[in-house]
């Protein structure tokens, strides 16, 4: 798990090289850029580089450069990615080169905690052409095993982001090495590219690998190079608490439409469905006062539980008359046959969302596996790689060894120094003493020259371990081809990775907000439900009922009646216990007056 995030601070953290810009303010700053740009290839090394360039700006203000530190721009995306990186819980570092002069400045624009940097050394605000510090002679990995140690990190909990050379030593070693909009010799070396200039990029990019280790458990591990588009914050294979949440709760609302949908799905198809939801009301009080009056065992003591279907208490006024009543119940009849049709098409939506979300993120694993499978090979071949660049040196080594002695080396020299006599003859005006001496010095050592003679021994072994030295050179390249061609798969299933996340994300956020509409329509349908509940008790006490169904004569029929009688008392025995009931066998019970 990620707990360390550093930056080098030229070119990353700020939009440009401080010390080429303090190289402006006495006019030498082309001198300094070209031994800045030497640095970041990895031509010169560092302790030389930065202890010429300082030399150069002996004599600069130290006040001016304060100004400068202060309108040196930020890397686009510097304050946001610093900022939710510290709101996320990561300790964020800065170590670089740089000198605190301007280090600290953006020390305090950025609140970072840790700052890493040289001093440039002054006498009276003016600068001496001096440095000193522990990334003058000491590398950056140095300073970060040092700093990680006291803090109690290790290096695989660690992030590092950088541009150039002097940044190696703390990519290679890091847990993951970010290069960003990096020089070529820093690219080589990083686990991550990123080839942007916007450090919220990269801040996308350690969220990514960080929730990829703590909440899918991937193995997404070191050289896994993602260009910046493959990458988003946002994860619905692993949907959050929230959400989750949401979902249970919608669930059950779902579960409820369901049980009480049976009964009033066509309330206003006919009379006799409309007498069955009287009954289904009156059988629902009396499930409750049933549940009250139940007595609890004393061996296996039990929670009261609320009904599932408890109706909210209404809230409105009934019509003086029975006509007007009844005009009521109406019109709150075709109401909640509306509010249901509603919440099932609300209902079908987030089914259908849900469906096409959980087929996406089966998608998105597919192609994730499919990425870390490209990406293992290409690692494998990468180690093939090493492992003939390694022979193919050692072999070079040899080879220059033995070209050394065999004479090679004198033969050098004296080429060299003969050139340098012609140069001077050529180019000079001498007088004529001076002119012959070196023209008898040039022949000299060109006799000298001829008497070298090379073993042919010596020369035989050289041509076969240069002949070697191309066939591992050769498998080199080839390797090098098949581990690229593994990385480009990897990328396109990466990207391909991202853009079904987009599409499953978009459909989990559906699919949420399906549920919720269903839920709200739900609440909407029980308190229509309870206003008829209350219309019914109304109708109920000013009217006789009514039977619908004409008992036929005969014995037959009689027998007939006692089954179906009895069938409807086992009907609402069950009802009573939490059964759901038909339109059958709602009707059933008023046909036997059974309430």
């Amino acid at each position: 798990m990620i707990k360390l995030v550093v930056f080098d601070l030229d070119n990353v953290i700020i939009d440009g090289e401080g010390i080429d810009e303090i190289g402006k303010l006495v006019n030498i700053e082309d001198q300094i850029a070209t031994i800045t740009e030497q640095a970041m290839q990895g031509d010169i090394d560092f302790e030389t580089s930065i202890k010429k360039r300082v030399g150069l700006l002996k004599g600069a203000s130290t006040e001016d450069i304060k100004t400068l530190a202060n309108e040196m721009p930020l890397m686009k995306g510097a304050k946001e990615a610093v900022s939710t990186l510290k709101e996320n819980g990561f300790d964020v570092a800065i170590i670089s080169g740089s000198f605190d002069i301007i280090a600290d400045t953006i020390k305090e624009k950025l609140n970072v905690d840790n700052i890493f940097t040289n001093s440039l050394v002054e006498k009276n605000g003016i600068l001496t052409g001096d440095v000193t510090g522990p990334l003058v002679s000491g590398s950056k990995l140095d300073v970060l095993s040092k700093f990680i140690e006291e803090a109690g990190y290790s290096l695989d909990e660690c992030v590092a982001v950088g541009d150039g050379a002097n940044d190696i030593s703390m990519i290679e070693s890091a847990g993951y090495g970010i290069a960003f909009n990096a020089k070529h010799a820093l690219k080589e070396n990083a686990d991550i590219i990123v080839e942007t200039r916007d450090l919220t990029d990269v801040l996308n990019v350690i969220i990514y690998l960080n929730s990829e280790n703590t909440e899918e458990g991937a193995d997404v591990d070191k050289e896994v190079a993602v260009e910046t588009e493959v990458v988003e914050t946002t994860d619905v294979v692993v949907e959050n608490q929230e959400e989750e949440q949401v979902a249970d709760a919608t669930e059950e609302v779902v579960e409820e439409v369901e049980e009480v949908e049976e009964v009033v799905e066509e309330a206003e198809a006919t009379e006799e469905l409309k007498e069955a939801e009287e009954l289904v009301e009156e059988a629902s009080e009396e499930e409750a006062e049933s549940a009250e009056e139940k007595p609890v065992k004393e061996s296996k003591p039990k929670k009261s539980k609320k009904p599932k279907n408890t109706l909210p208490e209404p809230d409105f006024d009934l019509a003086d008359t029975i006509e007007g009543v009844r005009t009521q119940k109406d019109e709150r009849e075709e109401l909640i046959a509306k509010v249901a049709d509603e919440r099932e098409v609300f209902n079908r939506e987030a089914k259908e969302q849900r469906k096409i979300r959980d087929e996406l993120n089966s998608e998105l694993k597919e192609n994730l596996a499919k990425a870390i499978e490209f990406r293992n090979q290409r690692n494998e071949i990468n180690k093939q790689v090493e492992e003939n660049k390694k022979i193919r040196n050692k072999v070079n080594e040899e080879i220059k060894n033995l070209e050394w002695s065999s004479g090679k080396k004198d033969k050098i020299r004296i080429e060299t120094e003969i050139k340098k006599i012609d140069k001077i003859i050529e180019t000079r005006v001498l007088d004529i003493k001076k002119e012959n001496q070196l023209v008898k010095n040039a022949n000299d050592l060109r006799k000298e020259l001829a008497e070298i003679k090379e073993d042919d021994k010596v020369k035989e072994e050289a041509a076969e371990l240069k002949k070697k030295s191309e066939e591992y050179h050769a498998k080199v390249v080839e390797l090098s081809e098949q581990a690229q061609e593994a990385h480009e798969q990897m990328l396109s299933y990466f990207r391909k990775t991202d853009e079904i996340r987009t599409a499953a994300d978009e459909a989990h956020k559906l699919f949420i907000q399906a549920r919720k509409n269903a839920s709200a329509k739900h609440e909407e349908f029980k308190v229509i439900l309870s206003e008829i509940h209350v219309i019914n008790k109304k109708l109920g006490s000013s009217k006789n009922r009514k039977r619908r169904f004409d008992k036929p004569s005969g014995s037959s029929s009689n027998k007939k009646n006692r089954e179906e009688k009895e069938r409807a008392e086992s009907i609402f025995d069950k009802f009573k216990n939490g059964k759901k009931l038909s339109t059958e066998e709602l009707l059933l019970l008023q046909k036997y007056d059974i309430n």
